[in-house]
C-alpha cells in the first residue's frame, strides 16, 4: 500500500510541473503546431503513381539432367531482391536517359549529371513489398502527375527488358553447354557402336536386333523352354499309363468289373458289355433279397449269365492290357529321345552363351550411350525452343496512371506529428525548466535546507485582513501561523520577533500585518515596528502618518509614547520607520535601539519587527541580533533555495535565532498538494452576521471554492 501511494505522489508531480508550466507547454505546443502548419503549406504539392506487379521467378539456370525445371517455384527472397535491384543505378539510369530526366530536372539550361539525377529519383522512388509474397508497388512522387505515372511506368519496362535479357543470356549458354554434351555423347555412341559391332564379327554371333535391348539368345533361350516342356509332358504320359497298367494287373475276377468304371477304359465293347453285366449283378441281388434261395433257378440263370459277361470282359480286358504296355512302351522311347535332344540344346546354349558375354556388356554400353545422347540432345531441343519463345519476368496487375490529387504532403499528418512533436516538446522544455528552478517549491525543501519548520502556508493574493468586513477564510492562515509560533517560540518571553526576507517582494510586509491583526484579536497587546527605514509601508497598509517614528525616536530625545500611534484595530499598536534623514544610515546598530526593544517587552505582549530584506543591507543582521527570534518569509517558487540558505546564515551569524518559516504565496491552484494545510477553506462556515459580504469579496471565496474545495463541514 504504501508503496502504490509513493507511486501516486510521483504521478501528482508531475502533473504539478505540467500544471505550473501549462504556459510554456501551450507555447511550446502552438509554436511547433504553426510551424508544422506553415511548412506543410508552402512544401509542393506532389502526385503518386503506383504500378503493382508480380515478379517471378524465371532466371534461374536450366538444369541439364531432371524433369523438374517446369514446375512451379517460389523463392522467398525473390521479392526483398528485386526491391534492391530497382532502386539501384543498373535500372535507374536506363529510366534517365530513355525519359531524358537529366535535361528536364535541369535549371537554366544546365544539364544535371546522372549521379544528381539518380539521387533525385532515387527519392521520388518508394517501393513497398507485400509480406510472404511476391507482389511489389513501385510508386513515384512527382510534382507533374504525368511524369510520376512515366517514370513508374518506365521503371518497370526497364526492369522487365533487363530481366529478359538476363534471362535470355542464361539460356543461351545453357543451349550451348548441352549441344557441348550432344557432341560428347555422339562421340562416345560412336565409338561404343564400333566395338559392338567388331565382337559381333569376330565372334560370328547373329543378332536380329543389334540396335534393341533384347539379348540376342533370346530365341535359344525359348527354345530350351519348350524342350524342357516337352520332356516334361512325355514324362507325365508315361507316368499316367503306367500307373493305369498296373491297377488293371493288381484286379481280377468280379473286383475288376466293379472297378472298371473308375479305370476310364475307352473300350468299345468293354462299354457295351459292362452295363449288363452291371445290370445282371442288380437283378441277382434284387432276387436275393426278394428271399429267393442260392439254388433258385431264376437266380442260377443270373449267374449263368453275369459268367458269361465276365469272361467276355475278362477277355476284352487283357486286349485293353496288351494294348496299355504297347502304348507305355512307345511313350518311354519318346521321353528318351527328348531327354537326348534336351542335353543336346543345353550344351550349345552353355557354349554361345560363353562365347558372347563380351558382346553383351559391349552392347550394354552401346545402348545405355545412345539413351543419353538422347536425352541430352531432346533437352537442348527443347530449351532452344522455350528460347524463342516469349518470356515475361514479371506479371503487371496495375499500370500507373496520373493521379488527380496531391499525396504530398499529407497534411493530417503533419499536423497530427506537429501537434505530438509540440505536446513532448513543451512537456519537456517545461520538466527541463523544472529541473533547472532550484527555487523552494515544497515544505520538504525549506526543512531540509534549514532544519526549522514551515510555521505556515500563505495562499497567494491574500488581502489585508483589517480592511475586510467581518472574518474570511483568509485569516485562518494567519491564527495557524500564530498558534505555530506560540508552541515554538523558546519561552513567553521572547515576544520580540523580526520577519525578515531575503529579496524584495516575498510579500514580509504584508505577513507582518495580518500577523499582528491576528494576534491583536486574539487579546495580545501588539505592537508592529516598522524597522524597514529604507522602503517603509505599514503607515500605509494602516492609514496612518510617517512624519514622525523611529528615526526620530533614535536620533532625537522624543518620548517613546509620542511615536506609537494606535491603530483602528483593538490592542494593535504601530510604531512607524518616520523620516529617514540622509546622514542616519546605521541608526539602528546603536545603544537606544538595544533600550528601545527592552522597553518595548516590557509594555507589549508580542513586538512585531518588519526588517529590511537580509541580504544587500545591514539592518536586517542587526534587527535579527536585537530581537530573541526571527521568522524568514519565503516567497514561493521565486528566489534560489541557495538565498533562503544565505538567510539563515546571516542571522546565525549576529547570534540570532530563527524561529522558522512562513511560505508564501502559494498558488493553490497549480500546487495542489498544499491544499491539505489549507483545507480550512473548504470547512470554513461564516457567521450569520457576514452574509451581507460585498460583491468582491464573495466573487474571491467562490473562486477559492472552485479550485478543489470539497462540501464544508462544521469547522
Amino acid at each position: 500500500m504504501a508503496q502504490t501511494e509513493e507511486v501516486k505522489l510521483h504521478f501528482l508531480d508531475y502533473w504539478r510541473v505540467i500544471r505550473v508550466r501549462w504556459v510554456l507547454i501551450l507555447l511550446a505546443f502552438l509554436l511547433v503546431v504553426i510551424t508544422a502548419a506553415v511548412v506543410t503549406y508552402f512544401q509542393p504539392r506532389e502526385y503518386q503513381s503506383s504500378v503493382f506487379i508480380e515478379v517471378k521467378s524465371t532466371a534461374e539456370t536450366p538444369r541439364i539432367f531432371g524433369n523438374d525445371l517446369n514446375l512451379p517455384y517460389h523463392d522467398p527472397q525473390l521479392a526483398p531482391t528485386v526491391f534492391q535491384v530497382i532502386q539501384r543505378t543498373g535500372i535507374l539510369y536506363p529510366v534517365i536517359d530513355d525519359l531524358k530526366l537529366q535535361d528536364k530536372w535541369g535549371q537554366n539550361g544546365n544539364k544535371l549529371t546522372r549521379e544528381v539525377a539518380y539521387q533525385i529519383l532515387k527519392g521520388k522512388l518508394d517501393v513497398d513489398e507485400v509480406r510472404n509474397t511476391d507482389l511489389l508497388q513501385i510508386s513515384v512522387f512527382d510534382t507533374d502527375r504525368q511524369e510520376a505515372a512515366d517514370i513508374a511506368n518506365k521503371i518497370v519496362a526497364v526492369y522487365q527488358e533487363k530481366r529478359v535479357q538476363e534471362e535470355k543470356e542464361i539460356l543461351n549458354r545453357a543451349v550451348a553447354t548441352m549441344n557441348e554434351e550432344v557432341a560428347k555423347e555422339e562421340k562416345k555412341v560412336q565409338e561404343s557402336g564400333a566395338e559392338v559391332s567388331r565382337i559381333r564379327d569376330a565372334e560370328h554371333i547373329v543378332d536380329l536386333n543389334p540396335e534393341g535391348t533384347e539379348d540376342s539368345l533370346t530365341a535359344a533361350n525359348q527354345n530350351v523352354v519348350k524342350q524342357e516342356g516337352e520332356v516334361n509332358d512325355a514324362e507325365t504320359s508315361v507316368s499316367t499309363l503306367q500307373a493305369k497298367l498296373q491297377q488293371i494287373e493288381n484286379l481280377k475276377g468280379e473286383d475288376l468289373m466293379r472297378m472298371m468304371p473308375t479305370l476310364n477304359i475307352q473300350d468299345p465293347t468293354i462299354q457295351k458289355i459292362l452295363p449288363n453285366f452291371q445290370e445282371a449283378v442288380a437283378s441277382e441281388a434284387q432276387l436275393l433279397n426278394s428271399g429267393l434261395g442260392e439254388n433258385h433257378p431264376r437266380v442260377k440263370a443270373l449267374r449263368a449269365t453275369k459268367a458269361v459277361y465276365v469272361r467276355q470282359l475278362e477277355q476284352q480286358v487283357t486286349s485293353v492290357r496288351e494294348a496299355l504296355q504297347r502304348n507305355l512302351n512307345s511313350a518311354r522311347e519318346t521321353r528318351d529321345q527328348l531327354q537326348k535332344r534336351l542335353a543336346t540344346i543345353n550344351e550349345a546354349q552353355v557354349t554361345s552363351k560363353n562365347l558372347s558375354a563380351n558382346y553383351t556388356r559391349a552392347k550394354n554400353a552401346y545402348i545405355k550411350e545412345k539413351s543419353l545422347r538422347d536425352g541430352v540432345r531432346l533437352r537442348a531441343q527443347s530449351e532452344t525452343m522455350e528460347m524463342a519463345m516469349p518470356r515475361q519476368a514479371l506479371s503487371v496487375k496495375q499500370v500507373a496512371e496520373p493521379s488527380s490529387t496531391a499525396a504530398r504532403p499529407r497534411v493530417a499528418l503533419n499536423m497530427a506529428l506537429g501537434a505530438l512533436l509540440g505536446l513532448v516538446l513543451g512537456i519537456g522544455l517545461a520538466f527541463f525548466i523544472e529541473y533547472l528552478d532550484t527555487s523552494v517549491k515544497t515544505m520538504e525543501d525549506v526543512e531540509t535546507l534549514l532544519g526549522v519548520p514551515v510555521l505556515a502556508i500563505i495562499p497567494r493574493n491574500i488581502k489585508i485582513l483589517h480592511r475586510e468586513a467581518g472574518d474570511i477564510p483568509d485569516a485562518e492562515a494567519y491564527r495557524i501561523l500564530r498558534t505555530n509560533i506560540e508552541f515554538n517560540r523558546k519561552s513567553a518571553d521572547a515576544n520580540t520577533l523580526s520577519l525578515v526576507s531575503g529579496g524584495p517582494g516575498e510579500g514580509k510586509s504584508t505577513t507582518l500585518a495580518n500577523l499582528a491583526f491576528i494576534s491583536a484579536q486574539g487579546g495580545y497587546s501588539t505592537l508592529i515596528v516598522d524597522a524597514d527605514l529604507r522602503r517603509p509601508v505599514q503607515h500605509e497598509l494602516f492609514d496612518l502618518p510617517n512624519n514622525i517614528g523611529l528615526t526620530n525616536y533614535l536620533t532625537t530625545e522624543i518620548r517613546l509614547e509620542d511615536v506609537i500611534f494606535p491603530t483602528q484595530v483593538e490592542n494593535l499598536s504601530l510604531l512607524p520607520s518616520g523620516i529617514l534623514p540622509a546622514d542616519a544610515v546605521g541608526i539602528l546598530n546603536s545603544q537606544r535601539m538595544t533600550d528601545l526593544v527592552a522597553e518595548l517587552k516590557t509594555r507589549y505582549d508580542l513586538i512585531l519587527f518588519d526588517s529590511p530584506p537580509m541580504l544587500g543591507v545591514s539592518d536586517a543582521s542587526v534587527l535579527a541580533s536585537e530581537v530573541d527570534q526571527s521568522i524568514i518569509v519565503v516567497q514561493h517558487r521565486r528566489f534560489p533555495r541557495a538565498m533562503l540558505t544565505r538567510v539563515k546564515q546571516a542571522i546565525s551569524s549576529v547570534g540570532g535565532t530563527v524561529l522558522g518559516v512562513v511560505l508564501n504565496n502559494v498558488d493553490l491552484k497549480h500546487d495542489q498538494n498544499y491544499y491539505y494545510y489549507t483545507s480550512y477553506y473548504s470547512y470554513y462556515q461564516p457567521r450569520q452576521d457576514e452574509k451581507k459580504k460585498s460583491g468582491r469579496r464573495d466573487k474571491t471565496i467562490s473562486s477559492i471554492r472552485s479550485n478543489g474545495a470539497s462540501k464544508p463541514d462544521d469547522y
